[in-house]
Parts: structure tokens; C-alpha cells; sequence
């Protein structure tokens, strides 16, 4: 090789690793002046999970600081955002309208919305921001507005079941319902733990009575997580079994169960004929969840089965285990003096 011919293919390289590094720096070059509308749009449009609330919530922060870019979004300004919102009453989405907008009305007769509540609203826009540094969409050592803002405590949790009449009265009540499958809906709700969407919207390709299990493909938690379906739920599923897999196991009658039916006036209906008082359907989900806690059952295996991600969301039925616990000490060893 020539000296000439050495120094042509040096340069050659040179040039084809500048090439190259003006390409990368080319493509390092974050986005300039993005909205917190247009992160919003771009984290919904690969969302993967279930969370129905989700689109409400961050409709209450596109209002607020929608046209805001996110370089002038700091944690003061969320923390005032917060505030906000404390003084605007709940909204419970009631459907769509002719155009496929959702729409919402105010919630009971609360003023105000409970701290549980904004602490939701404060965990949808955190994973937007969370998002947008992942993404490298956001100015370089922008730091996450909401840092440093403490969550606010929740009230004592709701922890609602059934005794054993009230637990009679209601199957008896739901079996006599005129929507044949909420018996069999009400059963896999309690015994599962799952919550009422996700349970709507398995369709028989998610289910599989043979091997008694149903899979839930995205949860509120954009997770998936397997249903253990025990041998009287597979009983009661059975008879509505379809060959058609698209359709949804608790669909709609009107519409042949090719959408999930909506169960709110039959639920009423049967709540009301078995004399039961502040219990909603989300409560069977606490019956699965402390009945299982009764039974001396870990917590983490609670968890497991609610799909909790973390382990605090289950540490409300401790109580409940150490109560089987004081009872089963007292059985063995009250005696013993």
C-alpha cells in the first residue's frame, strides 16, 4: 500500500465518522418548546393501560396548563394546580356522547374532591412527566415537576363485606335477577377479587374453563394478571359458554353480547331485594380480599391475587389476619397457665 493510498483511506474514514457522529448528535436533539398538551397526546397515544379515569383526569390538567410548555412547568406551579383542584366537585364518567366524547357529571352531592382523589389526579400527570424525561422529550436537566410534593394522606380506606346472611341474601337476590349472568358475574367478582371492568371486558378467548383460568389482558395497571377460576365459578360461567371467542362473557343482551353490558340497575335491583345497605359492587372485591385475610392467608398472597403492585394497597386487611391470628393463639394456647 502507497503512502498515498493510506492517507486517501484515512480521510475516507475521518469523513465517514464525522458522518456518523453528525447523525447522531442529529438525532439527540430534543424536541423544542413541546406543550403539555402535546406530551399529553403523545403519552395517550401509546397508554396501554385500562385506567378509565385516566383521560378525565388529564382533561383537568389540560385545562390548566394545556398551552403551558414544559419548561415553564415547575412543582410550584403543580402544587397550585393541586390546590385547584381540591375546589372542583368529582366527576364519574356516564358515557359517550354522539361523537364518541366522554362525558361526566358531578359525583354525589361532594364539594370537593377527597384527598384520595387528587392523589390520583397528581399520580396521572407524574406519569406523563415520568414518560416525557424517558422519552428524552423534555429541556436537558429539566427536573420532574412533581419532586418534592409530598402525597397527601388518604383517608382510612373503605373496607366493606358481606356477614353470612347478608351474603345468603345476596346470591339468592342476584341468582333472581332478570340479567341471567349476574349471578355467575357476582361469584367471579367475589372469588377473584378482580374488579368490575376488568371482568366486563373479558371476552371467551380470555377464558378457559377446562384449566380454570381467565387472563386479563391489561389491567387498571396496564399488567396482566391471571384469574384462578375455583370449580362453582366454572359452574356457573358454564351454561353461557360460547364458541363465538370475540364475544364478552357478561356482554350486553340487547346487542347479543357483542358489548359489555352495563349491570348499574340490575346491581341496585338486587342489592336492594336482599336488604343490604352500603355495599356497591366493588365491595365484593374487599370480600375476597377479607375473607381470605380471616382465613390466615399472607398478605403478599392477597396482593397477588388482587393484583396490587405494592404491598401497602393490601395492608388495610392486616388487621383481619391478626385477628384469625389473636383467635388461633387463643384455640392452642389460652389454656396453658
Amino acid at each position: 500500500m502507497t503512502l498515498l493510498t493510506e492517507t486517501r483511506e484515512q480521510a475516507t474514514l475521518s469523513a465517514s465518522s464525522q458522518n456518523v457522529a453528525q447523525r447522531l448528535r442529529a438525532l439527540a436533539i430534543r424536541p423544542e418548546a413541546l406543550t403539555v398538551h402535546q406530551v399529553i397526546d403523545r403519552y395517550m397515544a401509546q397508554y396501554a393501560g385500562r385506567d378509565p379515569t385516566r383521560t378525565q383526569r388529564l382533561s383537568a390538567w389540560l385545562d390548566m396548563i394545556g398551552e403551558f410548555t414544559l419548561e415553564n412547568v415547575d412543582s410550584d406551579l403543580i402544587q397550585v394546580c393541586r390546590n385547584e383542584l381540591q375546589t372542583k366537585p368529582p366527576l364519574v364518567f356516564v358515557g359517550l356522547d354522539h361523537l364518541g366524547n366522554q362525558i361526566f357529571k358531578i359525583k354525589g352531592h361532594h364539594k370537593v374532591k377527597t384527598t384520595a382523589t387528587l392523589n390520583r389526579y397528581m399520580q396521572a400527570i407524574a406519569a406523563v412527566f415520568t414518560w416525557v424525561i424517558e422519552q428524552r422529550l423534555c429541556p436537558k436537566a429539566w427536573v420532574h415537576p412533581c419532586r418534592g410534593i409530598k402525597r397527601l394522606p388518604d383517608a382510612k380506606e373503605r373496607v366493606r363485606f358481606l356477614d353470612a346472611s347478608e351474603r345468603t341474601r345476596l346470591f339468592e337476590a342476584v341468582r333472581e335477577s332478570q340479567y341471567p349472568r349476574l349471578y355467575a358475574l357476582t361469584l367471579l367478582a367475589m372469588k377473584t377479587g378482580a374488579r368490575r371492568g376488568e371482568l366486563l371486558a373479558l371476552t371467551w378467548r380470555d377464558v378457559d374453563l377446562k384449566n380454570g383460568i381467565a387472563t386479563l389482558g391489561r389491567t387498571k395497571n396496564g399488567d396482566r394478571r391471571t384469574l384462578v377460576l375455583l370449580p362453582d365459578v366454572i359452574e356457573a360461567m358454564t351454561p353461557f359458554k360460547s364458541t363465538d371467542l370475540d364475544r364478552f362473557v357478561f356482554g350486553s343482551v340487547r346487542s347479543k353480547y357483542l358489548v359489555p353490558t352495563s349491570i348499574d340497575s340490575a346491581w341496585r335491583d338486587a342489592v336492594d331485594r336482599a336488604k343490604i345497605k352500603n355495599f356497591k359492587f366493588h365491595d365484593l372485591r374487599h370480600c375476597c380480599a377479607s375473607y381470605m385475610a380471616q382465613a390466615g392467608i399472607p398478605l403478599n398472597v392477597i396482593a397477588e391475587v388482587l393484583g396490587h403492585r405494592k404491598l401497602d394497597m393490601t395492608k388495610r386487611y392486616a388487621h383481619l389476619t391478626t385477628q384469625t391470628k389473636a383467635s388461633a393463639m387463643l384455640s392452642a394456647l389460652g389454656a396453658i397457665q
